[in-house]
Formats: C-alpha cells, structure tokens, sequence
C-alpha cells in the first residue's frame, strides 16, 4: 500500500549515551613466561620447556585448574651479535615460552605469583596482569542502563529546544566501548626475594548505546513545520 500523498515524514532525533558502571573484579589475568639463552637450540628448547613445566606445577598446586593455564606463545631463534670484518655472529640460543593464567581467587593472588617466580627461577618472566570479571553480565546491564538514561537525557533537552517532546523509541543499537585494561606492574623481570601485592580495587565496564526516538507535538502547541 501506498503512503498517502502529503503525507510528512515521522520527525526524530537520534542520540548516542555511554554509560559505565564499576564493580570489583573477580578474576585476575596473568602472563608469565620463561626466557632461556644456551649454546645451541637443543639446550635452549630442553631449558625453556622444564623451567616450563616448574612454574605450571607451581600453579596447579596452588590450585589453579587444567582449564585456567594456556599457553600463548612459543619460540625459538638465534641471538646474533654484529661483528666487525665477520657480519653477523651466533652468539647462542634463546628459546622462550608464554603462559596466559586465569586466576579466580584473587585473594591468594600474590602468593601465587610468587610461587610460579619460585618455580621458574631466573628465567621466569612477567608481562603484567590483568583485572576483569569471569562473568560480565550484571556489571554490563547497569553500564547498559545508564547509557541509556544518558541517551534519553540529551534526547529529552534537544527535543524540548525544537519545540516537541519525545514519543516512541524508533531503533535502538548498542555499541561496546571497549574498557582499557588494568596493568599492574610494569616489571620486565621479578624475583621471589620481591614481595609483590595485587590490589583489586575496582574495574570499570563502559557501553554505549544509540537509540532514535519520536518527536510529537508538545501539547498545546501547534506542530513545528
């Protein structure tokens, strides 16, 4: 069927709210890793692969779970050193290996770490941590709801300038605005003998969402052309 002719287009006013909405975190994102540099490729692999295995033991006897350890990365090269009148040199081996650990009990966190830094020895290398939520859901639903009380807002204020007021909601998107993780650290190399302690604190979760609304008449005015 055809619009009648004449027939005016619905006005609207589309806006964009972001919202964010703080809990304390529950899981705890750790990369450790083990570095290893010997004389040939061999020794360097058989070396990364046990210091490896030590700080894994470490972790699952701390109880962290088959599920929560992940290895991410794994390497091996040749260290070359530039010589004059010879070029390039091979002066060893390094081999090197990633873990990315969950950690859900954020409570033994420190002493965790400081059992797998135990474990690896000199070798052992930290990347940093990370804090978040293993489930997300209800911290992002009250992100969700003030994005969406931030929309409404400004909907409501550029409505009332043009003369009108909002009727019903036209479209709705939601758009994740990605939260920067929370480093804590910095360090490039640790030892045991370092007492390091994990702050929890709080992690924010942000949201945006674009929602498109009517505009009516404001009652007891004429419509605006």
């Amino acid at each position: 069927m055809s619009e009648p002719a004449g027939r005016a287009e619905a006005r609207t006013v589309e806006v964009t709210g972001t919202g964010t909405a703080d809990a304390a975190p529950d899981l705890l994102t750790l990369s450790i890793g083990v570095e290893c540099r010997r004389d040939s490729a061999v020794d360097a692999y058989a070396a990364a692969g046990e210091a490896s295995a030590a700080v894994t033991a470490a972790l699952r006897s701390r109880g962290v779970e088959n599920r929560d350890i992940r290895t991410s990365g794994l390497n091996v090269r040749a260290d070359v050193l530039w010589q004059e009148g010879r070029g390039q040199q091979v002066t060893g081996y390094v081999a090197s290996s990633m873990l990315s650990v969950r950690l859900r009990d954020l409570a033994s966190g420190s002493g965790i770490i400081a059992a797998a830094v135990e474990a690896g020895g000199n070798d052992v290398r930290l990347d940093g941590v990370q804090l978040g939520f293993a489930d997300a859901a209800a911290v992002t639903a009250l992100a969700r709801e003030a994005a969406w009380a931030d929309a409404r807002a400004a909907a409501s204020q550029l409505a009332a300038l043009a003369g009108a007021e909002l009727g019903e909601v036209a479209s709705v998107r939601q758009q994740p605005v990605p939260s920067a993780p929370i480093p804590v650290g910095g360090m490039q190399r640790a030892f045991a003998a370092d007492a390091l302690t994990v702050e929890a604190g709080e992690s924010g979760v942000s949201t945006s969402v674009t929602v498109a609304w009517e505009l009516h008449p404001r009652s007891g005015m004429p419509p605006v052309p």
